[in-house]
């Protein structure tokens, strides 16, 4: 018997915010968008490049911490298997998709996108606010609030 594999890796950028849905039995789903760039040069010399979009489906507690951790822009690293599903649409046209399916799922990038928190259950949009500072205490104050003499050649600067 021979073997087969359906194995795929990609590392790219999300599209979108990731969507966290449940199955009626319970059961967490969560899908996202995935866009991994290729770049080459012609025969010419001129440098092209090119995108690719993938929809991606996670499912279970892998699911919910896609849901969680991921957000637009970030770089991400995910593997799983191809899978085609057709189904009718309300039209009654037939219509058919390959997703990736994931069972793995490795952040590559360290910092947030701007505006971004993460809380305990969620990660937040927010609006940048200016944190306001809190004023430092002049030289002169911070010698007069000690009760040792303060000599210049202890000073680390």
């Amino acid at each position: 018997m021979a073997r087969s594999l359906n194995r795929v890796q990609l590392i790219g950028n999300l599209t979108r915010d990731p969507e966290l849905r449940y199955t009626p039995s319970g059961t967490a789903v969560c899908t996202f968008g995935l866009a991994t760039n290729r770049s080459w040069t012609t025969d010419a010399g001129e440098k092209r490049e090119e995108t690719e979009f993938h929809r991606i489906v996670s499912w279970n507690k892998l699911a919910e911490l896609c849901s969680q951790f991921l957000v637009k822009g970030r770089k991400v690293y995910v593997e799983g298997r191809l899978s085609t599903r057709s189904w009718t649409a309300q039209d009654g046209t037939q219509k058919t998709t390959t997703e990736i399916v994931i069972d793995d799922m490795i952040l590559l990038d360290s910092k947030r996108p701007e505006g971004v928190v993460q809380t305990q259950d969620k990660v937040e949009k927010v609006e940048e606010k200016p944190t306001p500072k809190k004023p430092q205490p002049a030289v002169e104050e911070i010698a007069e609030s000690t009760d040792d003499e303060v000599v210049p050649d202890d000073i680390p600067f």
